[in-house]
């Protein structure tokens, strides 16, 4: 009775009172199943099958040394072969249930490389489009030839004009100092008939006097 109450108080952890069981390792007990799974379905097992069933056969009919434990109808052999597809048929689910899920993740790793090399295909074609638009902005040797060639012409002709403004500041400054050197000498200012700006008439020498 005061086992019984003790037992009965709430304030104390109930003793379990399962029977122990001894575990099993579930990866190990999954690749003894693959295993026996493949070996079943080998031409090896067949063989084995046929010849244990011939000699437990001929056995029990010639009864070689007295020894007849399974006669005609041989019932032992047929519970033999009952408890064998009892465990054989878990054993080729477990196997089959294990190949699904390593299907299965290779079939999720495959999607997700197939993912990822869709990605990398679009972020290629995106970088080529953009390098395609990039190399049509970029000048080519044509373009820049032509330009260098217009650069050069327009600096020779700048350079030519420079050269005539020169010239005529030259002309302009030299005939500004003749007409100061007259006035200083008092004589008269001389005729310009073309101006300032007028080019300077080339002189003819005298002809020689003929013989």
């Amino acid at each position: 009775m005061a086992e019984f109450r003790r037992d009965a108080r709430l304030d104390q952890p109930r003793v379990s009172r399962r029977v122990p069981v001894p575990k099993i390792d579930s990866e190990t007990f999954g690749r003894f199943a693959e295993v026996f799974a493949r070996f079943m379905g080998t031409p090896r097992f067949i063989a084995y099958m046929t010849i244990f069933v011939l000699v437990w056969i001929v056995l029990n009919i010639v009864g070689l040394y007295g020894l007849r434990w399974d006669p005609y109808p041989f019932i032992l052999l047929n519970l033999f072969f009952s408890t064998q597809a009892s465990y054989a048929a878990p054993l080729i689910l477990l196997a089959q249930n294990r190949q699904a899920n390593r299907d299965r993740v290779t079939m999720e790793e495959d999607r997700r490389r197939a993912a990822m090399q869709k990605e990398d295909t679009e972020y290629l074609a995106r970088e080529i489009a953009s390098l395609r638009i990039a190399l049509g902005e970029v000048a080519t040797r044509d373009f820049l030839r032509s330009e260098l060639v217009r650069l050069i012409e327009e600096l020779d002709q700048a350079a030519t004009r420079r050269q005539k403004t020169e010239r005529k500041e030259l002309r302009r400054e030299a005939r500004r100092a003749a007409r100061r050197a007259a006035g200083a000498e008092g004589l008269d200012e001389p005729f310009d008939e073309f101006g300032d700006d007028a080019e300077p008439l080339e002189q003819t020498p005298p002809r020689a006097p003929r013989g």
